[in-house]
């Protein structure tokens, strides 16, 4: 038997949206004065924006939008799933001051990080522009569990007011993947009702990874 998505598990999951609703942003994400800002500073964020609409700067921001095509997962959804079993949770808060080896793909840290225990973690891969290769490798990561359930629920987050997740989410559903979410409150708001754990970031090396991509090999 597969160790991911239960029936159970995706039941309580629909129940459990109806306590925020998959399109309502946070209210810790939302900039009080949103409806204030004057013409300046609206020029000042399109300038942290790219040309495809993904956050390129200052990503540590309160955000005041959705990731359409991926929705946003209310946190006391998120945590009736147990992640890699339910979910697969991925972290890609950037690893600071962290040097990652191209050959092998492993990263020398410069400080612990914790996240949320069942999560993978993929450094970089929520920047723009980003890595392809880091990119790539989360996109392979989840195609291979979901070689297991095709529906597997994937959850993107980084940190509470960081943009990182939802750049992600945004992109991984907007190259057609389905069942996409953006945990808004991160790696803090799941803190508040339980321990982290120290995470290792996933090692990508700079090869070719076709046949990870493709979600239903001969």
């Amino acid at each position: 038997m597969s160790r991911f998505v239960r029936p159970k598990g995706l039941a309580l999951l629909g129940a459990a949206l109806t306590m925020g609703g998959p399109a309502h942003v946070c209210a810790e994400a939302r900039p009080a004065s949103l409806d204030s800002v004057n013409i300046d500073a609206s020029h000042s964020e399109s300038a942290d924006f790219d040309g495809e609409g993904y956050r390129d700067a200052r990503y540590r921001a309160p955000v005041d939008r959705d990731p359409k095509p991926a929705a946003r997962l209310a946190l006391p959804a998120a945590q009736l799933l147990k992640p890699g079993r339910d979910a697969l949770f991925i972290d890609v808060l950037p690893a600071e001051g962290g040097v990652r080896d191209p050959a092998t793909g492993t990263w020398r840290l410069a400080a612990e990080h914790q996240t949320i225990p069942g999560a993978t973690w993929h450094p970089e891969a929520g920047r723009r522009p980003s890595d392809p290769v880091l990119w790539q490798g989360l996109v392979a990561e989840v195609v291979r569990a979901r070689r297991k359930h095709r529906h597997l629920p994937v959850i993107l987050f980084c940190r509470t007011d960081c943009w990182m997740g939802w750049n992600a989410a945004r992109r991984l559903a907007a190259e057609g993947h389905d069942n996409i979410w953006w945990l808004a409150e991160g790696i803090e708001g799941w803190r508040k009702a339980g321990p982290l754990v120290v995470a290792e970031p996933v090692a990508i090396a700079n090869e070719n990874q076709e046949k990870d991509l493709n979600p239903w090999p001969s």
